[in-house]
């Protein structure tokens, strides 16, 4: 816990620079051009699907009844923009991750090679790029598929806030601890860390994606959102990239120490 913590503050002091807040824009504004030119083909039919979905499910005559007896016939024009935007946030997520995993972390690792704590680190050269493309399409893949399948229970209060978190904070330990010790780690160096740090990478991911979840409690706790859904996705992306970041930087400290640490235990040269 002391490291996990160590790690969370020195991230706390280097998300603040300058340089870093900088880099939050790149993932932001390549996530931000691919998701707009595909919703602007793909909006209206989302819609069409979605309303579909709902006026030709079992719920759909008990959900009318029980808004007319409310008085909340007005609601169900909202439903399924409501529900599409539910529906496209894991896939505007996981691009932003797989995004900020090839075009932030190299220049994140530049950053934390330069502090006094990692210099005259070793490169073991314990990955590779086609090996961590592997990784982000199974992982990203297995993460879509968890999702999909555990969207039925996200209508449960208590789940909601609880699922996506955690599947998030599995994919981005498991697809940063690759990518952040591939370059200073030998393979079995990186094998070994992980398998001996995997509940502490767990835990800092599963963190990571409960601090992710608040923009999207922000994103979907008003209807007004819906109607400037456009400007306050791409503001809720930046948003997004800044947490990311902040978590890459928290799983570099946490990592490069942890690394350090091996090699001085088993006498080896840094």
């Amino acid at each position: 816990m002391n490291d996990i913590l160590r790690a969370f503050l020195f991230a706390c002091r280097d998300i603040l620079k300058p340089k870093v807040l900088w880099l939050t824009f790149r993932p932001f504004l390549l996530t931000a051009i691919l998701w707009s030119i595909i919703l602007w083909f793909t909006w209206n039919p989302l819609l069409d699907w979605t309303k579909l979905i709902i006026t030709q499910s079992w719920l759909s005559g008990w959900i009318s009844k029980v808004l007319s007896n409310i008085g909340w016939e007005g609601v169900r024009a909202i439903i399924s923009p409501y529900l599409t935007v539910i529906i496209l946030m894991p896939f505007i997520i996981i691009t932003l991750i797989v995004i900020i995993s090839y075009t932030s972390m190299t220049a994140v690792l530049t950053l934390l090679e330069q502090q006094k704590y990692y210099q005259g680190l070793r490169r073991g050269n314990g990955g590779s790029f086609f090996g961590s493309l592997w990784n982000t399409i199974g992982l990203s893949f297995l993460a879509l598929l968890l999702l999909t399948l555990s969207f039925p229970l996200w209508w449960i209060p208590p789940l909601f806030s609880i699922i996506p978190p955690c599947i998030f904070g599995w994919l981005t330990a498991r697809l940063m601890s690759y990518d952040l010790l591939s370059i200073h780690a030998e393979k079995s160096e990186r094998i070994k860390i992980c398998q001996e740090k995997r509940y502490s990478l767990l835990l800092i991911g599963v963190i990571s994606g409960l601090l992710g979840a608040f923009p999207t409690f922000f994103w979907l706790s008003s209807i007004f959102v819906l109607i400037l859904f456009p400007f306050v996705s791409l503001f809720m992306m930046w948003v997004y990239s800044l947490i990311f970041i902040f978590v890459s930087l928290w799983f570099g400290h946490y990592l490069l120490f942890a690394l350090r640490v091996d090699r001085q235990l088993r006498g080896e040269s840094l």
